[in-house]
Formats: C-alpha cells, structure tokens, sequence
C-alpha cells in the first residue's frame, strides 16, 4: 500500500512548544511559564455578549467575510490605533484566529519557490505554513546584540530576486522585542527599493509598554504593500474564542476571502458578536490587563537582575528572553533539567528558531505569586550549575 500522506508534510516537525507542558500536566507541583495565553478571564461584558446572542438563537453563518458590523467596528479600531484607513467591505476579513490569515495568506501570495523572509526567534507558523504554501523559507537570524529587532543590514543578507514576502513578527513572540518608528522607516524603504510584500503579525499589538505599537503598514508607501494580521486572543483574552482577522489591499484580501470560504465558511458566530462588544466597550479592561502585564514584567527583569542572569528588556508581548549561554548546555537540555529537578516548565529557545539556542522564552501571563514560586525554583537551580 502506497504512503496516504504527502512527504512535505511529513517532513515538517510538530511544535516544539507543547512538548514540556504535556510533561508538566502530569506532573505533581509543576509550575508551567510557557504557555502563550493569557491568565486573565475574558471581560465579562464580552462573554455576556456572546451568551446574549446564543440565548437569541444567532447561531447562523454570517457573510463569508464575517459580520459587517464587526469589519466595521475593525476598521474604526485600527484607524484610531495604527491611523490607517480600511474599507470594511472590501480590504477586512475575519479568520479563524490570527493563525488562519498566516496561512491562507500565505497561499494566496506564493506561486512556488517564491521566498519568505523568516525573521528567527519567532512564532512557529510562519515557517510551516510557508513550505505548505510552496514556498522557500528563508530565516533571518535576530541578534540578542540589537535587541532581536530587524534591520536592514539583516535583510541584505538574505533578500534575492526570488524574494517576495517578508515576515514582520512585532511586538515579538518570544522575545518581547519591539520596532520603534524609528526602527521601522529604514525597514520600509528597503521592503519599496526590492518590491516586496509585508505580512505583519501584530497581534501582541495592544501589549507595550513605554510606547505605542507602531504599525508597518503606516508609513508611507506601506498600506498597498502590507497585511495587517492581528485578533483577540492576547490582547482581549479571547484565546478559545478562536477570532482573528487581516486588513490590506483589496485584490489580496479577495483571494484570501475566497480561500477563506472553501476551507471555513465564516468564523464562529457569536465570537464575533461578542468581539463587536470587545472592540466598543473594553478598551479599559484591555488597559487594565496591560498594566498588569507591566508589572510582572518588571519584577522579573529585576530577579534577573538580581539573580545576575543575563536578559535584555523586552517591550512587547508577556514573554522575556533570557540567555543561559553561561552554563554550556543546550536550551533543551537546560528546560528538561529545570523541569525534572525543579518542576518548572519554560520553552527552550530553539522552539522558536535555532537562532534561539542558548535562551528561554519564559510567559508571565502567570500572577505574581506564582512567578515568585517559579522563580524561586530557577534561583536554586542556576545556583546548583554555578556550584558545579
């Protein structure tokens, strides 16, 4: 009997993220700072929403595109975040989470063996959904030296005339780093000279602290060349409402729409209603859960700190970036002997990239007291390696 599977996707590996945490589950005590979800509920007028429209039965598919009063809500949403303008008919669709507008993204601008610029350490779907899209991947390694953010004399190394797509994984997942306008305006001249695409994933948009998020698709020349891909998950603690959704060129967003309704149809009903509610009304629960946020991330910069482990201070998103370098091992090899001898789960670095050798992305959407917990257990176990 011949192979029922395709041997692209066998070739792609699974997620190296999950890996840890299915240990951890089983284990007793276990602490977990890995996982990328919020530990906030979601607000409650945003759940009263969603069960106020099941109690009325709305229930049924809305248009392939998503519900015109939620696109409309979106486009009024962004233009008064990132100050850009998008039509709500005919530039706005809503997916299925943000992970949905990657990929069907992606199909609908690669013809094969056209190349993807990866920024690397970054979330893991870019890369997948690249090769199933039949593109090439090309990685662009971020430097710990420039705070992982991307510059021009990154992408010079990497950028050929096959190149069409740049990937622009900012606030970012894991390291927290963030491109300033200031980072961004070389970034975008270069993106115009070589005539390429920009996917921007920014849906840790509404977590920064110091600054506002500043999108790529803002600067001049930017909006006809960029996707915008952002949703609810991380910034509204919708994570299993499962809601995302992407703003851009009109031709662009027509494909992705019309893939959209092959694969899809719509994206869940009342989450969508329920984002609606989201986007009018909880603009101070979404600013409460930031400062939250800000304050975790703080108290760990200064227990890195104190505890001498080398970190650079992230800006975006709820993760930090530590390096382990120090002790000569691998990240895995640190993760599984801090989860075996201590019971704390992080994420190697290499999860992200192998860029990310020698660090941790470690989440602090944990409350305090249990990154205090946690912490406590890293201290012991990096004093045990210094003692060796």
């Amino acid at each position: 009997m011949r192979s029922p599977l395709s041997k692209k996707i066998i070739d792609i590996q699974p997620s190296g993220i999950r890996k840890f945490f299915d240990v951890a589950n089983e284990m007793e005590d276990a602490i977990s700072l890995g996982v990328g979800e919020p530990d906030f509920d979601t607000p409650w007028r945003i759940r009263e929403e969603g069960i106020f429209t099941l109690e009325k039965g709305k229930t049924f598919y809305t248009s392939n595109a998503g519900l015109l009063e939620l696109r409309n809500e979106i486009c009024s949403y962004l233009e008064r975040k990132i100050h850009v303008s998008y039509d709500p008919k005919h530039e706005t669709l809503v997916t299925v989470g943000g992970s949905e507008a990657i990929d069907i993204g992606l199909r609908c601008m690669l013809d094969p063996g056209d190349e993807v610029l990866i920024p690397q350490p970054s979330y893991v779907s870019y890369l997948p959904c690249t090769i199933m899209a039949d593109g090439v991947p090309v990685i662009v390694p971020l430097q710990h030296e420039n705070q992982f953010k991307l510059t021009v004399g990154d992408l010079e190394k990497y950028t050929t005339p096959r190149t069409k797509v740049l990937i622009m994984p900012f606030p970012n997942n894991p390291t927290g780093s963030i491109m300033t306008r200031e980072d961004l305006e070389p970034v975008a001249e270069f993106v115009k000279e070589h005539d390429l695409y920009v996917m921007s994933d920014e849906i840790y948009s509404e977590l920064t602290y110091g600054s506002e998020h500043v999108s790529i698709a803002s600067l001049p020349g930017m909006r006809e060349r960029t996707i915008v891909i952002n949703g609810f998950s991380k910034g509204f603690a919708m994570t299993g409402w499962r809601l995302g959704y992407c703003c851009g060129p009109a031709e662009i967003i027509e494909q992705m729409t019309k893939l959209h309704q092959f694969a899809i149809m719509c994206a869940p009903t009342n989450s969508q209603y329920a984002a609606v509610e989201g986007l009018r009304n909880c603009d101070g629960e979404v600013q409460e859960m930031r400062r939250s946020y800000n304050q975790r991330r703080r108290f760990l910069m200064n227990e890195f700190k104190r505890m001498g482990l080398e970190c650079f201070e992230p800006f975006g998103a709820f993760y930090v970036f530590p390096s382990i370098k120090e002790f000569g091992m691998s990240s895995e090899e640190f993760a599984e002997r801090l989860l075996m001898e201590e019971k704390v789960a992080v994420v190697p670095g290499t999860a992200f990239g192998e860029c990310g050798e020698g660090f941790l992305r470690i989440s602090y959407a944990y409350s305090i007291e249990d990154l205090k917990e946690a912490l406590g257990r890293v201290e012991k176990f990096i004093q045990k390696l210094r003692n060796v």
